[in-house]
């Protein structure tokens, strides 16, 4: 376990969360069972189509707003129930959404956010699951430019992000031109109430 952040925040990584045959075998299902889409994103007054692929999962009620669009959950298929009760074992935080996505290659990324919309239970851990190839990962505080930190999230790491993290930190997952294969990024989430798209 490595300490990623402890100011105003607690942001921790578990390198080797799943064995690689284990993380073989849920890269493919999810790749395989998932119904991928590429979601329409609001930013600056513009609708646009993010830059990877997505879809939304959880129990029924757990809608999710973000970017100006709302998210309704598809149930639980058998390879995310499995992992979820991984998780929820591993950091005794209980879940009932997880937000899928799939990086194709180094054109699709994620950029500068926090996951800090109303409907997420307020201080409610988000595990992050990395199945696939490895990928930089990012974290900057909000007000203070001395602190920031860089990782790259490889196959079968789990990064918890804790307490505070979501209202003094963002994070992102930049391109990048070096060749590199597909990825799935799992984000466990435990939404408090159904959403509204803004």
């Amino acid at each position: 376990m490595i300490s990623l952040i402890d100011t105003d925040g607690d942001c921790v990584l578990h390198e080797e969360f799943l064995a690689r045959a284990c993380a073989d075998d849920f890269f493919e299902r999810i790749r395989e069972r998932a119904v991928w889409r590429r979601p329409k994103l609001r930013m600056f007054g513009r609708t646009l189509r993010a830059p990877r692929l997505a879809a939304w999962h959880g129990d029924a009620g757990a809608r999710y707003a973000y970017s100006g669009a709302l998210h309704l959950p598809r149930p639980w298929f058998g390879a995310l129930r499995e992992l979820r009760a991984r998780i929820e074992a591993h950091t005794g935080a209980r879940f009932n959404s997880v937000l899928l996505n799939y990086y194709r290659d180094g054109d699709d990324a994620l950029g500068w956010h926090s996951d800090d919309e109303p409907e997420l239970a307020p201080g409610a851990p988000i595990a992050s699951l990395s199945l696939g190839a490895p990928r930089r990962f990012l974290l900057r505080h909000k007000r203070r430019k001395d602190l920031a930190c860089a990782v790259e999230l490889r196959h079968g790491a789990l990064l918890v992000m804790r307490g505070e993290t979501q209202t003094h930190w963002r994070h992102a997952l930049p391109r990048t031109k070096r060749p590199v294969g597909a990825r799935i990024n799992l984000t466990f989430r435990r939404i408090e109430s159904g959403a509204r798209a803004g």
